[in-house]
């Protein structure tokens, strides 16, 4: 009596059962957790993608901005969410495996989240304000250096490579600059283009657009290459300061309760969504640099790891402390 009834049921399991593969996370709306303001560069990396990531999930995506306590208020809101693969951290590394040596977070960066996706790259810039008298890193130095006492710079976070960088260069040639945090490049970036705090360490895709527009000076690159678009301007290493290396790598990060076989649904999405060409256009357009080759996501943990200790040797070195 009930068999028309059941066939049709056993039929809507059976099409749903094959349905299922094109929803890699689950049927609810995703957060998408970014732990610093809007306009800064994480924020910007969630949102070259977000729609990319609603499009492959058929789920509508949410960018949610929580920043402040170096990251840890969007760290701890990801980890007390149901561990489903609908709330993920959007992050650059150092949320994790910079802050956290300075910073009491209340979380273990290193065990109660894991990467699900490498995807691109930003590196370290040595900028300054518009007038700011010298022209070049090399120009800066002996600036400070004949104005003891005069001179600060901006950090995007304590705590940060972007704070990192300022101590190490502090320590090695011989300068007394003052540290400044805020909370984001955005309102660090404020202040040096107003004049307010002359110089700053910044990410290349915050700084990008200012540089392009000459509301702040590239002195330097803090990285181990030049930059192809920015051929003419040395490294701090070639004018002596190979310490002086900071790049980190953008992704997105699941806490480590996610089931296995989610997490590797996850991580084959957001492969998908990093082979797109729009997506690796906006990347390019905003000075971040492709990641071509994701590694897997055991090896992300373990290149995390490695990002982790190295930042442990560097606070350790330099006795970085919070400000």
């Amino acid at each position: 009596m009930h068999t028309p009834r059941l066939a049709a049921a056993l039929a809507c399991a059976i099409a749903l059962s094959f349905a299922a593969p094109a929803q890699a996370f689950g049927d609810k709306p995703i957060k998408l957790v970014v732990p610093a303001p809007a306009g800064g560069t994480i924020d910007v990396f969630a949102r070259i993608f977000s729609d990319q990531l609603a499009a492959e999930t058929r789920q509508p995506v949410v960018v949610e901005n929580k920043p402040g306590a170096g990251g840890a208020i969007a760290v701890k809101y990801v980890l007390a969410q149901p561990a489903d693969g609908n709330t993920l951290l959007v992050s650059v590394t150092n949320v994790l495996t910079e802050v956290p040596h300075v910073l009491k977070v209340g979380f273990d960066p290193m065990h109660d989240l894991r990467p699900v996706a490498q995807m691109a790259r930003s590196v370290m810039l040595f900028i300054a304000a518009p007038d700011y008298p010298a022209q070049d890193a090399k120009g800066a130095i002996a600036y400070i250096k004949s104005h003891p006492g005069t001179t600060s710079f901006a950090s995007y976070s304590p705590g940060t490579a972007s704070q990192y960088a300022g101590a190490i260069l502090n320590r090695k040639a011989g300068l007394d600059m003052q540290h400044v945090p805020f909370a984001g490049s955005a309102p660090a970036l404020a202040q040096v283009m107003g004049r307010q705090v002359p110089l700053m360490f910044d990410g290349s895709v915050t700084s990008k657009t200012q540089i392009a527009a000459g509301k702040v000076k590239l002195l330097g690159v803090a990285y181990k290459d030049r930059l192809a678009e920015y051929p003419k301007v040395p490294t701090m290493a070639e004018i002596g300061y190979p310490e002086l290396n900071f790049s980190n790598w953008a992704g997105v990060f699941a806490s480590t309760q996610t089931p296995r076989p989610l997490l590797e649904k996850m991580y084959a999405t957001f492969a998908r969504i990093n082979a797109m060409g729009a997506v690796r256009e906006r990347y390019a357009l905003t000075g971040f640099e492709v990641i071509d080759k994701p590694a897997s996501l055991d090896a992300m943990q373990a290149d995390l790891q490695a990002e982790f200790d190295r930042n442990a040797a560097i606070v350790r070195t330099f006795n970085i402390k919070l400000d």
